[in-house]
């Protein structure tokens, strides 16, 4: 989990209980951060189908996800800025429509590039449900029943990363991959409904200004710079133009914005709080450790479809133990938090993912699945108790009037960290199994060399392949190479989670008063009122 803000609405006096008119509220937000949270994890076991579908490398499917995230990171300093420019009703129904749009535009790809734009529109909408969700919620509610708000929208949290894999499968499986996407069509519809009638009217206020100059520079410079290396496996060198120059510019527009970022009153992202070390630490420690494992976690579902032959829905179920692992440990790393100093609880999360991590690297074509599935459980018990703690620290660092800017600028880092983990682990992984051994004389129905590794996974997913290959030991020579490409990539992964003990090395070790209340939000001049809003 990860913090975000945006703007706060006047406290109203309530009771302790939740009433009737603030459930009604809360169903419209669960709703929307039930499909926004599980359309994440649904598409995670839909990569292999994406493969095979589209004819496309896993490099290019895996932009399935990394167009959705780095969208994320596009509205999130948005939406505080336009909850209080349009009102949070008017926005809130906006994202809901952009979301739905998205799915339903989705399922009418016929190329994984139009899959790819669609995804991002997605992405719009979805980034704003939470964040425009949560602050309806407060607004209902007031800020004395936070902590039971949150114990309600702390359901889909909890329940997505289990339900959608399993959910995803199930579709592919009973259906098609269509479906995974279609499915929103009509919850959306009903959440459209349910929040014109529900939510209570806006009163929309003039806000402060929206840096659109870095927007421009900082989403298409990552976006290019990730492209670029996205088409390495493709190009074989980083001497083509189609690798270096999409990669030139990008880091050309992400340097200029950092340079252009300490200019504005109001940046983008506010870099000056890297000033503060315990903010720095914090956020560097969660940004190698995502990279680490948001990346190799869509290559989870996508060894176990394509080594072991496994339908969607088994590989969604083989995913649940680290969801379940997680719900364990999540809320007792929460109220861990405000009693240990987070230097001493996570390193001993991290050695958890770490030992989860271990088995993967070790894998082969019939690796045992009850070690598969424990490993899964313990890398869970190990997030759940790594960035709830992470981001409490750093947040516990800033003053009043610096959460608003600082919870966006973590939340920003974890999307461009998973973002730059999903594309890279996917080069890796692509770029192993283009070395496997090529068939003499087979090609392709685009003329393609067939490599022994790809005509493996293409007999695990068509069984009536492997009927028409005289050789047998062919198909176990390429699933053996599969296995240890997958393993190789575990290998990249495992090395950062481990460099994430170096920076973690750094986090307080030793109680410290929190500063969120030194001063309150909107004392600096221009400042509107904030929130934190926890977001998965």
């Amino acid at each position: 989990m990860t913090q975000q803000s945006v703007a706060a609405p006047q406290p109203v006096p309530t009771s302790d209980k939740l009433d009737a008119a603030v459930l009604k509220v809360a169903g419209v937000v669960v709703l929307g951060a039930l499909m926004s949270i599980l359309d994440v994890t649904v598409v995670s076991v839909a990569l292999p189908t994406f493969q095979s579908e589209f004819d496309a490398s896993y490099a290019r499917v895996a932009w399935t996800m990394t167009g959705y995230t780095l969208a994320l990171a596009t509205v999130i300093p948005l939406s505080g800025w336009a909850a209080d420019r349009f009102g949070t009703k008017r926005l809130y129904m906006i994202a809901l429509a952009l979301f739905t749009i998205g799915s339903g535009l989705c399922a009418t790809a016929d190329t994984i590039g139009q899959l790819i734009t669609y995804r991002v529109l997605q992405g719009l909408g979805g980034g704003m449900l939470m964040p425009i969700g949560m602050a309806i919620m407060t607004r209902a509610a007031g800020p004395n029943r936070i902590g039971r708000l949150m114990a309600v929208l702390g359901i889909p949290m909890l329940l997505g990363p289990i339900g959608g894999p399993i959910l995803g499968g199930w579709l592919i499986d009973v259906a098609s991959w269509h479906w995974i996407f279609l499915i929103n069509l009509p919850i959306g519809i009903v959440a459209l409904v349910y929040a014109q009638m529900a939510l209570p009217k806006d009163s929309p206020q003039p806000s402060e200004s929206f840096d659109f100059l870095g927007m421009l520079m900082l989403s298409p410079g990552l976006a290019l710079f990730l492209y670029g290396v996205s088409t390495l496996p493709e190009a074989g060198t980083f001497a083509d133009p189609e690798v270096w120059g999409p990669m030139l510019v990008g880091a050309a527009l992400v340097v200029a914005f950092v340079v252009y970022s300490f200019k504005p009153r109001h940046p983008l992202l506010d870099l000056r709080l890297f000033r503060n070390r315990r903010l720095t630490v914090a956020a560097l420690t969660m940004f190698v450790f995502i990279i680490a494992f948001m990346g190799a976690g869509l290559l989870f579902p996508s060894y176990f479809l394509q080594v072991r032959g496994e339908s969607t829905l088994h590989a969604g179920l083989l995913m649940a133990p680290q969801g379940l692992g997680a719900m364990v440990t999540m809320p007792i790393a929460g109220m861990l938090a405000d009693k240990v100093p987070v230097g001493r609880t996570v390193p001993f999360a991290l050695l958890l993912i770490l030992a989860g991590f271990f088995t993967f690297t070790q894998l082969d074509a019939d690796t045992s699945y009850v070690l598969l599935c424990g490993s899964l459980f313990v890398m869970g018990l190990g997030m759940g108790g790594t960035m709830m703690p992470i981001m409490t620290s750093a947040l516990k660092t800033l003053t009043g009037h610096e959460v608003a800017r600082g919870s966006t600028l973590v939340n920003i880092l974890q999307q461009i960290g998973g973002s730059v983990g999903a594309a890279v682990m996917s080069v890796i992984l692509t770029n192993e199994l283009n070395g496997s051994r090529q068939i003499p004389g087979l090609t392709d129905e685009n003329g393609n060399p067939v490599t022994e590794a790809g005509l493996a996974i293409a007999a695990q997913q068509r069984p009536e392949l492997a009927q028409q290959i005289p050789d047998p030991s062919l198909i176990e020579r390429g699933l053996d190479f599969a296995a240890n490409s997958f393993a190789t990539t575990f290998w990249v992964a495992f090395a950062l989670v481990a460099a994430t003990f170096i920076p973690a090395a750094f986090l307080p070790r030793r109680r410290e008063r929190s500063h969120l209340l030194d001063d309150q939000p909107g004392d600096q001049p221009g400042d509107q009122p904030k929130v934190p809003v926890i977001v998965h």
